[in-house]
Parts: structure tokens; C-alpha cells; sequence
């Protein structure tokens, strides 16, 4: 009998735990019809933490009482998706989840609002989200009360729900830790003033990554700083036709989300280069940080926080904004490696060529990188600088593939090309040492391997002789 009690405890016990897990909702395109006629505002937040890492639980309980998954000492993502016209489920959801829980032991609740985000009246939507965002004030001043930071919350939102995560902070005076703005939505909020969208003042580090500029995303910048990867319109390996679907149309303005979810997923660091056009980005004229090299450039994705130490140091008092490029590849976990060739020639001849180069590792494995200005023009002892891009890490380099050519069509074989020194640096790497040559001679048309060697074996070839 008792036996008997006892599993018939047990079974009431995991029938209540499953009755505690919600589902986002799940709705379709008949949905998106009845809303012509019937609009509906539902909001419903799904709480999880590594307690209840597949089963999302109410954060509030009837009684309105907290959760006791919830920690209110710890960090609390919020979660906002955007415009569902579909109703469909955010199919990068649940992963998203997932590799938040398993990058840091926090608070996550997602935000579904798909009850007035599905909808084919797209200005309905917009409308919702300020109304999204003053329900969302309510739980938050809840959990201020049960002994919940503003500081410790991170809200982040992909297009329509970057919007709603801005007036969130706009609601409580910039006094949310972070904001993070996936594609935040163009349509309906380009143009408009900072009280109508996303603002770097709605929290105390906003940081916006634009992959659709010019199509689902907006252009202008509106965080602390602004990542624009791929120059931020179109993102490789995202088809080109429009025979493609729905792909075509989803594919540039959801980049943004796969690209913060790799930074979490992989080791790769996506380092991002301040700049005042992608142009110059190009032309290898923003490959040097200035002031930030204590975190180096800054990257994209979650650790994108780390450049705010710098930010505070430069702020004084007065608010620091920039935009960043960098590159990827087209497939997942889109990550690639920058290394920057600084060269000085000793003469003037070579002000109309241009140099290609390729690495050797100590394996004889040849790696060739994606240069972005074929043409430079070397002047005289004036260092020039290659921004090189591989999509795989070159380490334990012994040798640089030099070649260089002449722009003009009268090409001089018999011609010394004197270069006085030549370093590579690693920019995805800073802390490796550069590699450098000094005083070698090239000859047009001609390759060269070159060995390399650390800067401070250079130094310590120098000293020795007189040790």
C-alpha cells in the first residue's frame, strides 16, 4: 500500500512539473488573417535557468510570487523576438536558449509576443511594441521589488524587438545594464527621432549589429557601437536571387542573430575595426585601434562588453560612440582571421605597384588570404599597411610569399626593389608577437619566401654582439 501511495506521489509530482513547462505559441498564417479583424496583445514570458534548462516555467508564480528558479543576484537575459507575419516559432530560439545557459549560469526569459507580432498589418505591429514594452515594465518593476538589478539585465532584441528593448530602457531612464540590437527593424523607424527607436541613452552600453541595412534592418547607427559585418547590407552565403523564397528575404536580416549566437558557441574572435566608412575599412586605413589595444579592436557578440572598459576610460564625462567593420565567411560559425603586413620601402620606385603575399606554417602548408586593395602606392619611408583576411587561423608561421608587380605597362625586370622592413601582426590575436624581415631586396614579377622571425629575436640578434 504504501509503495502504491508513493509512486502515485511521484506521478503527481512530474505531472505538475509538466504542467509548469509553456510553449511558445504556436500559431499560423490564419492567425495572421483573423488579426485583420481581431486584433490580440498577448504577452508571455518564458522563464529558464540551468535548473530548468528544457522546460520553461512562468516567471511569476498565481499568487505573483517569484519563481524560485529565478536568481535575482545573477544576470537576466531578456529575449525579444520580432515581426512573425508567419506565427511561426523563432527556429533559432531554442538553441539560443541553450548556449546562453551553457556560456554562464544566468537568468533567461523569453519574451513571446507573437499575439501582436503576427500580423500581415505590419504597422499593427509596430504599434505594439511600445505597448509590449510597457507591459514588460510592470514585471520589471516586480523583480526590482523582490531585490532584482537593472544593471544586471541584458536585453536583447532582433528587429522589431530591438525597438521594444530601447523603450524598455527608455521607460526606465538608460538604467539597464545592456542592450544588445540584432538588425534592429528599419521600416517605419529609419529617420525617426531617438525617442521613436533604439538609442545608445535607452542603457548604459548599447551595442547594435546591422546585417540588412538597406533592406528589413536599418542603416544609421544607433548604439554605443555599431557592428557592420560584411559592410552590412548583403552577408555572404545568403542567397542572391529571389527564386530562393523566403531565404531571400529572411536570410541578410537574420545574419545578425547567427552571428551573436556563434560568438557565444565558438572560440573565434570576431574582431571588428572602428572606421569611418566600410571604404576605408577596405583600404586598409583603420587597422589600428589607438586607445583600445589594452582589449584590442572590438568584437562583435557577447564580449563586446569588454571594449566598454576602454569606452569609460575615452568617455569623460561625454558619450563615446562608434562604428566598426569587420568580415566574415558565408557558412557557420562564419569566423575568420586578420593579420595586418606593414611594409617600408627605401625607394621611390614603387609608388605604382602592388604586393601579394601567402604564408607558410612549419608544416609547408600554404595559406593564401583575401587581400583587400590590390593597388598601393609605396612611397618612400612611409609605412604602408596590407589588411589580410584568411578563413583559417595561420599559426606557427616560418615563412612569407612575397611577390611584387608594377601597375605600369612598362614593367622593369632588371629593377631592385629595396624594402627596408616588413612585420605581420595578427589582429584577430594581439597578444602573439609580430613576425618581421629587414633589408631585402625584390624583384618585379619575382616570388619570394622569406623567412620570418619574432621582433624579439631581432632585438636579441642586435644585442649580442655586444654582450
Amino acid at each position: 500500500m504504501r509503495v502504491y501511495i508513493f509512486l502515485c506521489l511521484m506521478c503527481w509530482v512530474r505531472s505538475e512539473n509538466k504542467r509548469q513547462c509553456i510553449e511558445f505559441s504556436h500559431l499560423s498564417v490564419k492567425d495572421s488573417l483573423k488579426d485583420l479583424f481581431i486584433p490580440r496583445l498577448k504577452i508571455i514570458l518564458m522563464m529558464y535557468t540551468r535548473n530548468n534548462l528544457n522546460c520553461a516555467q512562468p516567471l511569476l508564480q498565481h499568487n505573483n510570487s517569484l519563481n524560485v528558479n529565478f536568481n535575482t543576484q545573477k544576470k537576466t537575459v531578456w529575449l525579444i523576438h520580432g515581426y512573425r507575419p508567419m506565427g511561426s516559432t523563432p527556429s533559432w530560439l531554442s538553441n539560443f536558449v541553450r548556449i546562453l545557459l551553457n556560456k554562464e549560469d544566468m537568468n533567461v526569459i523569453v519574451v513571446d509576443w507573437n499575439h501582436g507580432a503576427t500580423t500581415f498589418i505590419y504597422n499593427r505591429a509596430v504599434k505594439n511594441t511600445r505597448k509590449v514594452a510597457e507591459t514588460l515594465t510592470e514585471y520589471i518593476q516586480n523583480l526590482l521589488t523582490h531585490g532584482a538589478s537593472l544593471e544586471n539585465f541584458h536585453f536583447i532584441g532582433m528587429s522589431l524587438g530591438a525597438h521594444i528593448s530601447g523603450f524598455v530602457g527608455k521607460i526606465f531612464r538608460g538604467g539597464l545594464g545592456r542592450i544588445t540590437g540584432l538588425d534592429p527593424a528599419g521600416p517605419k523607424f529609419s529617420g525617426k527621432p531617438s525617442n521613436s527607436r533604439l538609442d545608445y541613452t535607452d542603457a548604459k552600453f548599447v551595442d547594435v549589429i546591422h546585417s540588412d541595412a538597406k533592406g528589413l534592418g536599418i542603416q544609421e547607427p544607433l548604439g554605443h557601437v555599431d557592428f557592420y559585418p560584411n559592410g552590412g547590407k548583403k552577408q555572404p552565403g545568403c542567397p542572391k536571387s529571389i527564386f530562393s523564397g523566403l531565404e531571400y528575404i529572411k536570410c541578410d536580416h537574420q545574419r545578425a542573430i547567427h552571428l551573436f549566437m556563434a560568438t557565444l558557441e565558438t572560440n573565434c574572435n570576431f574582431v571588428s575595426f572602428p572606421c569611418r566608412s566600410y571604404k576605408d575599412y577596405k583600404a586598409s586605413l583603420c587597422v589600428d585601434c589607438g586607445s583600445f589595444k589594452q582589449n584590442s579592436c572590438p568584437r562583435l557578440g557577447y564580449e563586446a562588453e569588454l571594449w566598454k572598459v576602454g569606452l569609460k576610460e575615452k568617455m569623460e564625462g561625454l558619450p563615446l560612440r562608434t562604428i566598426v567593420f569587420l568580415d566574415t565567411s558565408s557558412t557557420n560559425p562564419f569566423c575568420t582571421y586578420y593579420f595586418v603586413l606593414s611594409i617600408v620601402a627605401l625607394g621611390e620606385t614603387m609608388n605604382d605597384g602592388y604586393i601579394s603575399f601567402r604564408l607558410l606554417n612549419q608544416l609547408g602548408t600554404v595559406e593564401n588570404p583575401r587581400l583587400y586593395e590590390k593597388s598601393k602606392p609605396f612611397y618612400k619611408l612611409q609605412e604602408v599597411n596590407i589588411l589580410a583576411q584568411f578563413f583559417t587561423d595561420v599559426v606557427n608561421i616560418s615563412s612569407i610569399g612575397l611577390t611584387y608587380f608594377q601597375t605600369s605597362n612598362t614593367p622593369c625586370l632588371t629593377c631592385n626593389y629595396r624594402i627596408q622592413s616588413l612585420m605581420l601582426k595578427s589582429l584577430t590575436y594581439p597578444e602573439r608577437p609580430p613576425l618581421c624581415r629587414y633589408n631585402f631586396v625584390l624583384k618585379e614579377g619575382r616570388k619570394y619566401f622569406l623567412n620570418l622571425m619574432h621582433v624579439q629575436q631581432r632585438i636579441f640578434k642586435f644585442l649580442l654582439p655586444s654582450m
